[in-house]
């Protein structure tokens, strides 16, 4: 080694301390303010907390003022929310987390077995993940190793997959496989067995979302100068094809953290069909009893495991770009301009014609007409989608729901992926802050926007704003990173370009492309997590037309009567398919704008 490149190497080793302590000081302090707006939860919700918790004991509606305070006064509630903070911390270095308010039971043994199970769960659904993602980007992965690429068939079925509600699935399998078929326990948590219909409930749908990432970012890699110039040289397919997955990897590991945590904090309504005593539902419990002491005990669990992943996968994927970033020869990732078959413009045509007639029909009836004589009738020609459990029209409420559900949808996933991307840009405070705030389950953040806000759809899109942007900011600094690190960049750098210039020309049209297409592509998850907020209280209130409301209101009715649930989930999954085919259009003039370039 030269005296010039180990010079060069000590200075960025250098450089990585001071970033590495920001980082670390940026997970801290976002931990720290994580932990505070739990321990205000009780105060922030306008009743008293110990009305709460004695409703939580005995359920006794009128508690006698001489009960409430002897409560407060047992639980030392006059003292203040940061008082009570300081006496939890002091108590974990000798392994204590406090008892229950409602309980009187230690909280940490209830944790740690939460914990377990939901750490086990995680694992079976981060296979499935594993395994869903490989089988929706084989078909691109083969076909790209020989040159062959196509656009739009993979990433269809993705968006298929991706639309899933993960409590609709989950009701499913436990109906089919678990009831009527017997194949596995459909509630309970009784060992691996009990670990596979809720497995396949979270990771179908999260597997689906990684791997229309990884479809879309392929095609990129094998158009790179070196994939052409190996297959040129006559290299084997599947050397390259291997080379394309490692190099395309790097830019998709980051959205496992998020995934990671919501497959531990954010299963909540799996757990609560199966029955599974995980930590998603007890923090739920002890959020919705004002329970502190299991509450800020589940959340700091929460922020261990999304640090730990956190670092982690960026570990990994340091591993997998290798000295190439480091050095500046790995530039970010530009997709190219792929021909669009005939069959998929078919699709999203009719798929966009199809979701436009639901609407129109939908809003010439009337959504809030009851009738109690024709509950749960199936579909026919007086009521095409069938009725719900009121006898409501379910055609007259999708399609009255349609404005909202999008609209809602739309400026919640717009303002995340601004916050994502502004955040991406100060790498060193962003990084920890977004393995922090990725714990955050959104119920929770739902809680506590609620008790500042009240119940009501916009409180809701709050706590969706709250946690959503983690995913692209993920994907912005990691490609951010990418393109720094690029030779086109440092040249530019060195013949005077100033940052306006670099944002604009270098930084921007390398990072938003495919923020835009990870945006479109989750934007039913954006609804699918408003849904869980309404289903819970926390959202959108009766008797509103929602789709995502329409779903939890009908889910009890599943197996008696399944097109409850039909109409809404189709027109998600049509969402989906169109909100995929808009990729398409993102990626080409990304692609001829950087041509001209």
């Amino acid at each position: 080694m030269s005296v010039t490149s180990a010079g060069a190497g000590a200075g960025a080793a250098a450089g990585v301390r001071p970033i590495r302590w920001r980082t670390g000081l940026g997970r801290l302090a976002a931990g720290a303010a994580l932990l505070t707006a739990v321990a205000l939860l009780p105060w922030l919700s306008g009743t008293d907390p110990a009305l709460t918790v004695l409703r939580a004991r005995s359920a006794d509606q009128d508690p006698t003022p001489a009960q409430l305070a002897a409560v407060r006064e047992q639980l030392g509630l006059d003292e203040g929310p940061f008082t009570h903070l300081a006496h939890w911390l002091g108590g974990l270095p000798r392994g204590e987390a406090g008892t229950s308010w409602v309980s009187g039971e230690e909280v940490l043994p209830q944790v740690t077995a939460a914990f377990a199970v939901s750490f086990t769960l995680m694992l079976g659904a981060l296979v499935v993940t594993i395994a869903v993602a490989a089988l929706v980007s084989a078909r691109t992965l083969y076909r790209g190793s020989r040159r062959r690429l196509h656009r739009g068939r993979g990433t269809t079925g993705a968006a298929v997959l991706a639309a899933l509600p993960k409590f609709l699935l989950a009701s499913l399998l436990a109906t089919v496989c678990g009831v009527w078929l017997g194949w596995f326990p459909s509630s309970g948590w009784e060992g691996p067995p009990s670990m596979v219909l809720p497995a396949l409930a979270l990771g179908v749908p999260s597997g689906a979302m990684i791997g229309g990432l990884l479809d879309q970012s392929l095609p990129a890699a094998f158009n790179e100068p070196w994939a052409r110039t190996w297959q040129a040289y006559g290299f084997a397919p599947g050397h390259i094809a291997r080379h394309a997955l490692r190099r395309t990897l790097a830019g998709v590991l980051p959205q496992l953290l998020p995934t990671v945590v919501a497959l531990v904090g954010g299963a909540v309504a799996v757990e609560k069909i199966f029955n599974i005593p995980g930590l998603g539902r007890l923090a739920l419990d002890a959020a919705i009893a004002q329970d502190l002491p299991p509450l800020q005990t589940t959340t700091l669990a929460l922020i261990l495991l999304g640090i730990t992943a956190g670092l982690f996968i960026q570990a990994l994927r340091r591993a997998l770009l290798g000295p190439a970033l480091r050095d500046g020869a790995l530039p970010a990732l530009h997709a190219p301009a792929l021909p669009r078959g005939r069959s998929a413009r078919w699709v999203a045509g009719a798929c966009a014609v199809s979701l436009l007639t639901l609407v129109i029909a939908g809003l010439l009836r009337d959504p809030l007409h009851v009738d109690t004589a024709a509950r749960l009738l199936p579909p026919s020609a007086a009521h095409p989608l069938g009725t719900d459990s009121l006898g409501r029209d379910l055609l007259a409420r999708l399609g009255h729901g349609a404005l909202r559900t999008v609209g809602v949808a739309l400026a919640v996933t717009a303002v995340s992926v601004v916050t994502g991307l502004l955040l991406a840009m100060a790498a060193q405070v962003g990084a920890g802050l977004t393995e922090v705030v990725s714990t955050l389950p959104a119920v929770l953040a739902g809680l506590l926007t609620t008790a500042v806000t009240g119940p009501s759809a916009w409180g809701a899109a709050c706590a969706v704003c709250l946690v959503g942007w983690t995913p692209y900011a993920a994907q912005a600094a990691a490609l951010l990173e990418q393109e720094r690190a690029s030779g086109h960049m440092l040249a530019s750098i060195s013949l005077g370009a100033g940052p306006g210039y670099l944002f604009r020309h270098h930084l921007l049209p390398a990072v938003l492309p495919a923020v835009l297409r990870n945006a479109l592509l989750r934007l039913p998850t954006a609804v699918l997590v408003l849904a869980s907020l309404g289903f819970l209280g926390l959202g959108e209130q009766p008797p509103t037309a929602e789709w995502g409301r329409l779903l939890s209101e009908n889910q009890p009715y599943v197996e008696l009567a399944p097109w409850t649930v039909l109409g809404p989930a189709c027109a998600l999954v049509l969402l989906s398919v169109l909100a995929v085919s808009g990729t398409a259009t993102v990626t080409t003039a990304t692609g001829q704008r950087l041509r001209r370039r």
